[in-house]
């Protein structure tokens, strides 16, 4: 038996899903594990028998971007409070960390 992941048919889903929906991440339930297997659907990674899952570094990153540059804005049009430390606790599931002053960055840009 395969996993959902490998099935080409359910990933095309989750990417017109995630390009119709980018802000679907943040109100998954991330200490269910939900987050991690919504990115695995879109980010390419392997099994390991001794650390799970493991995603390809590089495609990782470019997804956490995408969902910083995407959900950050999003949170502060419908007013959330503290939208960067909503974002970082999202991406901390996966992760990373963001800087304060990317975020800084962002306002100004």
């Amino acid at each position: 038996m395969r996993e959902l992941s490998e099935m080409p048919d359910v990933r095309l889903w989750f990417v017109l899903l995630d390009s119709m929906y980018p802000w679907l991440p943040v109100v998954l339930d991330w200490r269910a594990g939900e987050l991690a297997r919504y990115t695995a659907m879109l980010v390419p990674h392997q099994m390991k028998r001794r650390e799970g899952l493991a995603f390809n570094p590089e495609a990782l990153e470019l997804f956490v971007m995408s969902k910083l540059f995407t959900v950050y804005p999003w949170l502060q049009t419908i007013k959330v409070a503290k939208p960067d430390a909503k974002v970082n606790d999202m991406l901390r599931i996966l992760g990373y960390t963001i800087d304060a002053e990317l975020f800084q960055l962002l306002e100004s840009g």
